[in-house]
């Protein structure tokens, strides 16, 4: 017969008695969950004020949820917490200080939470910005000593690039009415060293250097959609090995400060410039650009491939190929969908 000592007897008793606790507490706790919530509100209509309130980057729910309280916006966290978890566009408040009514329901809380007019200083740097634009950005925004400000401040060293161009992350930005335009390039400067903290540019696919890797991404970001990100890095890649010429219309337009503009006269391949990857072979001597973190992990990470050429057909149809006659095959397509006006829509 198996024998259990009192001392191991004991043991397993108690073991059951915890194990028992356990599961009363877990179907407690199932059953307070389950209970119909109610938490104080404010009714509408009651606001009789205007505060700003600062919603910093990184700050949960539960946090954004509290402060409200705190500044006397909402009656209720819990409350507020509790619709915000329930409401997919939560995810979409972004940092920033803003013009909040006091006193309001949770529900109109976060509606202005989501309402970007709200937003003290909002300054918006689309994908792919240049650095022309931003200066024309910040003056049209009031901002004064804008030059002077670009010229103090510098990218981040182990990039070595001789100005600011390619290094003001794309992104939402919310800056005080205190803020100076120094303040402002440097905050869009150490938005950029976030976004590629946890990248390796000494592990690329061409032994580029860092500012080139940026180059490269750049024209990624200017000539491609973030599903053929990869393929286009590829094509560059595969046409530096060759010795060909990229051939971008993209940075042409860059020299030209040309938006819009799809496509290029023959003309204008022609002007001479350090940007024209038409008569220059190689890269051009920076970036054309901002681009995204997608954009630069594509230049670090290309997807495999023997493509030389790519045209969009149409908007979200870019075709790939090693064929210059297939090549040229596509772009009579291209023409006429250009002449139907389909890349107006």
């Amino acid at each position: 017969m198996l024998s259990i000592s009192q001392e191991k007897l004991k043991g397993y008793q108690l073991l059951s008695l915890a194990l028992l606790l356990m599961v009363f507490l877990t179907l407690g706790l199932r059953e307070v969950a389950q209970r119909p919530a109610s938490a104080p509100d404010y009714r509408a209509g009651i606001s009789t004020a205007e505060v700003n309130f600062v919603v910093n980057s990184g700050d949960s729910g539960a946090i954004i949820a509290s402060n409200l309280e705190k500044a006397g916006i909402i009656k209720s966290s819990t409350t507020f917490f509790r619709l915000a978890v329930a409401d997919s566009r939560s995810a979409r408040i972004a940092p920033g200080t803003y013009q909040l009514s006091m006193k309001i329901p949770a529900r109109t809380a976060l509606d202005q939470l989501l309402d970007l007019e709200r937003i003290i200083g909002l300054i918006t740097l689309r994908d792919g910005v240049r650095l022309s634009e931003v200066k024309a950005l910040l003056k049209d925004d009031r901002y004064k000593e804008v030059e002077a400000a670009f010229a103090k401040v510098a990218p981040p060293t182990e990039f070595q690039g001789r100005d600011l161009e390619g290094y003001l992350y794309p992104a939402k930005y919310s800056f005080t009415p205190e803020a100076s335009s120094e303040d402002v390039l440097r905050a869009m400067v150490k938005r950029f060293s976030q976004a590629v903290v946890n990248f390796d540019f000494s592990d690329n696919p061409a032994g580029l250097s860092p500012h080139e890797i940026i180059t490269v991404a750049s024209l990624i970001e200017a000539e491609g959609t973030p599903d053929v990100f990869g393929k286009v890095a590829r094509v560059i890649y595969n046409r530096l090995k060759i010795g060909m010429a990229l051939q971008f219309d993209s940075t042409i337009h860059y020299f030209l400060n040309q938006r819009g503009d799809i496509s290029l006269r023959l003309n204008q391949t022609k002007i001479a410039n350090p940007y024209n990857t038409y008569l220059n072979r190689g890269l051009p001597p920076g970036p054309i650009g901002s681009p995204t973190r997608t954009a630069i992990e594509a230049a670090l990470n290309p997807e495999p491939g023997n493509w030389l050429y790519f045209i969009t057909l149409a908007p979200g149809q870019t075709r790939f190929t090693n064929s210059y006659e297939e090549f040229l095959q596509w772009k009579v397509i291209y023409r006429e969908n250009l002449r139907k006006g389909i890349f107006d829509d």
